[in-house]
């Protein structure tokens, strides 16, 4: 049995007020990061005001613009954690959009380099970034369960259960999922 821990609206709003300060930090107006994001200013405003759940796309597209990796940002709104996490305890955020789950299975500390994220897209699930959250991220992704195609810049990647893609995130990617078979993915971060 899953628990979305902490509840839904409470990450929401969480994340809602860790963006307004991003922007406020950098003394960007909406129009900027509008600019810098391209996410529609009327978006970037229910956004921040917590109107409406962000999605994975537009995660990354914010991130991108901030220069951090999605992980960070959850980092951000999450409370600290303790050494251990049991499975109960793993945050959970789910994209309202595609149904994407995004399980933080080893929590992203100040103190630490790495992370790890257990991830499951539904069948005939396309999501695309159009910019990496910082050039150069280090990436390990080990299929666990059904069948993913990832797609960095040029290069595709059909991956079956057990296949490790390591790989350094310097343009777009995609990750799809064929029709009849969703994925569920450990992402090691680095």
């Amino acid at each position: 049995m899953e628990r979305n821990s902490p509840p839904d609206e409470a990450i929401d709003r969480r994340i809602a007020a860790r963006l307004k300060a991003l922007r406020a930090g950098r003394g960007w107006a909406l129009n900027e990061l509008a600019r810098r994001s391209g996410v529609s200013r009327a978006t970037l405003s229910r956004l921040e005001n917590a109107e409406v759940s962000a999605t994975a796309a537009v995660l990354g597209r914010l991130c991108a613009a901030y220069g951090l990796p999605m992980s960070r940002l959850m980092l951000m709104v999450e409370e600290d954690f303790p050494p251990l996490v049991p499975p109960d305890e793993q945050p959970l955020w789910t994209d309202p959009e595609t149904g994407f789950r995004r399980r933080s299975v080893s929590p992203p500390a100040r103190s630490l380099a790495g992370e790890v994220l257990e991830c499951a897209l539904p069948p005939a699930t396309r999501i695309a970034y159009d910019d990496p959250p910082r050039p150069g991220l280090e990436h390990h992704l080990v299929l666990l369960e059904g069948a993913l195609t990832l797609s960095l810049g040029a290069a595709v990647h059909d991956l079956r259960p057990g296949d490790c893609l390591r790989y350094r995130l310097e343009g777009p990617s995609a990750f799809e999922t064929p029709a009849a078979s969703g994925a569920r993915y450990l992402l090691f971060i680095l």
